[in-house]
């Protein structure tokens, strides 16, 4: 589904952030890529994404059969791909029911009867034990952290992307929280086996929740380690350093 060849990238700043990652990506597969703060995995999720902050200095990515290396933010999205975001913007004015009926039928090319719609969304709010006032709020506007997450599965469950990148998507959560991203994310794999999942993460408990297929950890900009989800209990013991080359 997703092949990542010798891929380089450079901040608009000049400085390297990612150097020669190669990664392949099978559909319906689960990959965690952990690693410190610094290591190159958020730059890698926003490149994947078409951010125009970065730039792809070498290598090539490849998503189903296409070369998307350059493609925009907004056909990568129309291609299957999303990105839920470590830190969503705040959007006033803009209702979350709005927002995301206006994200399907850019996404879809299909409008959406808003009676058919809003049901659509009080279905899905209850898969993860959402308040239905809240699609009545403004995008992120006074949202705690917990709130923005769920938010953000919100919006996988009516998009239903094929390609699923999750920047720290367990960051600031609590259990309740946690949870329920994970049952969505369960959800999502019910209703599509062949959807791939990226997890960008530091920690272990959102791995607890979403078993990896594989683990990949990075350093310096670079994967320095791979394997199956038996990595993460040796990072736990083993801490970071020991993956540093």
């Amino acid at each position: 589904m997703l092949s990542i060849k010798n891929l380089a990238v450079t901040l608009t700043t000049g400085q390297t952030i990612v150097k020669n990652v190669s990664l392949e990506i099978n559909a319906g597969s689960v990959h965690a890529i952990m690693g410190p703060n610094g290591s190159g995995k958020s730059t890698l999720a926003y490149t994947l994404m078409g951010h125009p902050k970065y730039e792809v200095t070498s290598g090539t990515i490849t998503y189903q059969g296409h070369d998307i290396t350059q493609l925009s933010p907004d056909k990568r999205a129309k291609l299957g791909i999303f990105l839920a975001f470590q830190h969503p913007l705040e959007i006033p004015g803009v209702t979350v029911a709005t927002f995301l009926k206006e994200a399907q039928q850019a996404i879809t090319g299909i409008a959406t009867d808003v009676k058919d719609f809003h049901t659509l969304l009080r279905d899905t709010m209850e898969l993860i034990s959402m308040d239905p006032s809240f699609v009545y709020r403004n995008l992120n506007e006074g949202f705690s952290g917990g709130e923005k997450k769920r938010l953000e599965m919100l919006q996988l469950l009516i998009l239903k992307p094929s390609l699923i990148i999750l920047d720290e998507i367990d960051s600031g959560l609590d259990i309740d929280a946690l949870k329920a991203v994970a049952q969505g994310l369960h959800y999502l794999k019910a209703q599509n086996p062949q959807v791939s999942i990226v997890m960008i993460t530091h920690y272990q408990r959102m791995l607890d929740y979403i078993k990896p297929d594989h683990v990949h950890i990075m350093h310096d900009g670079r994967i320095v380690c791979s394997g199956d989800a038996t990595l993460v209990a040796s990072l736990e013991h083993k801490g970071y350093d020991a993956y540093q080359s």
